[in-house]
């Protein structure tokens, strides 16, 4: 008889790992971002903790394993993002047990029933956005190839400037003034990424390099 089970496929464990992460933070920011934080004289929705995440993830993937495989990890990650908005949308018309929590009835809704255009522009965001952070980084590899955290800043800030653009866009042209919601938002994702991008970044390559070590 013929052996017909396929060989395993070896995958990387920091690549199994993060990708796992990946994916919990991408369903993540949608929830989070119903919630604005200040920090200091700044305003940011609090999905931008997550999605930096995502953005320095897929960095240090870049530099694990390659641009094709951070690109990948990008694609894949509109699985649970899209699956995540569909089982949302599901329940939020299921009826509403009568016995629930008062408070948490009218909050539900409130947090997570986000209109079409949000939705849409989440997702068109998150594509764009973190695509091209991975483009960006790849591409300072020979200009800045050493310092990591340079490139991830440059990379992610780039990127978080056109995702503003995006959602911003996508989901209030029309409806509210968003000159000033756009700016105010830019200068705050540009900062955040300042300061958290390449913790994060230095984490990641700390953690994939001691699980891929052989040992």
């Amino acid at each position: 008889m013929h052996d017909t089970t396929a060989p395993a496929i070896a995958i990387p464990r920091s690549l199994f790992l993060f990708a796992l992460f990946y994916g919990g933070m991408v369903t993540l920011g949608g929830v989070l971002g119903a919630k604005q934080v200040a920090l200091g004289p700044l305003a940011v929705e609090a999905g931008i903790f997550p999605f930096l995440t995502l953005v320095a993830i897929s960095s240090g993937i870049a530099e694990l394993h390659g641009k094709d495989a951070a690109d990948r990890l990008v694609r894949y990650g509109f699985l649970p993002l899209a699956f995540a908005i569909a089982l949302t949308l599901f329940v939020l018309n299921l009826p509403t047990d009568p016995g629930m929590y008062e408070p948490a009835k009218e909050a539900f809704p409130i947090i997570l029933g986000q209109s079409w255009r949000m939705m849409l522009a989440g997702i068109m965001a998150y594509g764009v956005s973190v695509t091209l952070n991975v483009w960006i980084f790849n591409r300072l590899r020979g200009a800045a190839g050493r310092f990591l955290a340079v490139r991830g800043f440059i990379a992610a800030a780039l990127s978080q400037v056109v995702d503003t653009l995006i959602f911003i866009s996508v989901s209030f042209y029309g409806v509210r003034p968003i000159a000033s919601l756009m700016a105010g938002q830019m200068l705050a994702k540009v900062v955040l990424s300042a300061v958290l991008v390449p913790l994060i970044i230095a984490l990641v390559m700390k953690i994939g390099r001691r699980l891929d070590s052989p040992s």
